[in-house]
């Protein structure tokens, strides 16, 4: 049978998803062959980009924890990805039984997971909606039925920004963010560094990613540290994301994600 028979209706199963390549690379089974197949392609020159791609989700689960742990009992993960277990609700749960969490992404199959993951929990919620339109999320009704932007929240950014364009200006969509953030809420930023990246594996997936709805841009360090504008950068920093709290000494990867988070003053 054909593989685009299993997919819900209006998926366009010729285009690869950069959420069901990433859900391919972190072992999930929620994808198409020619995610699996833009996916291989990079690992063929970066075999270590899955435990690249564990390492991020480790990150995002330390940043949940630490800010659950920190007494915030709100997260808006936007860019979400297809649900992997355990997941920030799940993370933020096992610390506060009445945390509230959104989960946000443009890519239509992940809110269709997300949605049925979630159905029958009325503290948490997904929407589809796109960074590039901040607005539109905030006055989302379900953003804003489980969001309460003056009281301190966990905003999460993994693995987004890298398919945000230069011109549609991260930094600046970022601020928006910020500006609407009470103080002692945090943000949370991953995306690909060009910083020792090995050059090959970095143009294998710009090149997968041209004709995909969001080109790959990686970024300078020092320009994924100017994302943090208006917020206290937290230790160790802006640095590869399998240093940030690391559980033990990981090896380096081929390819490059920088993360850190921040507090806002």
């Amino acid at each position: 049978m054909p593989e685009q028979n299993h997919a819900p209706s209006g998926i366009d199963t010729t285009q690869m998803s950069h959420a069901r390549a990433y859900d391919y690379v972190l072992g999930g089974k929620d994808n198409f062959a020619v995610d699996r197949e833009a996916a291989r392609q990079v690992i063929a020159l970066a075999p270590d980009l899955p435990a690249l791609g564990k390492a991020q989700r480790r990150f995002l689960l330390r940043a949940t924890q630490m800010c659950a742990n920190a007494g915030i009992a709100q997260f808006l993960d936007v860019g979400a990805g297809i649900p992997t277990s355990p997941n920030v609700h799940e993370t933020a749960r096992a610390i506060n039984s009445d945390a509230r969490v959104v989960y946000v992404d443009s890519d239509p199959i992940v809110f269709v997971h997300n949605r049925a993951l979630l159905a029958t929990d009325d503290k948490m919620a997904s929407i589809q909606a796109d960074v590039r339109r901040p607005e539109q999320l905030f006055d989302d009704p379900q953003v804003q039925r489980l969001i309460n932007f003056d009281e301190p929240m966990l905003l999460l950014f993994i693995g987004l920004f890298h398919l945000v364009t230069d011109q549609e200006d991260p930094a600046a969509l970022i601020a928006r963010f910020r500006d609407r953030m009470a103080p002692g809420s945090h943000i949370c930023i991953s995306q690909f560094c060009v910083d020792g990246s090995d050059p090959a594996a970095k143009a294998k997936l710009e090149e997968i990613s041209v004709n995909s709805p969001a080109p790959m841009t990686f970024r300078p360090r020092a320009e994924i540290e100017s994302f943090f504008d208006g917020f206290e950068l937290l230790p160790p920093g802006v640095v590869d994301v399998q240093q940030w709290w690391p559980d033990e000494t990981a090896a380096p990867t081929m390819l490059k994600v920088a993360a850190g988070i921040g507090r806002k003053r």
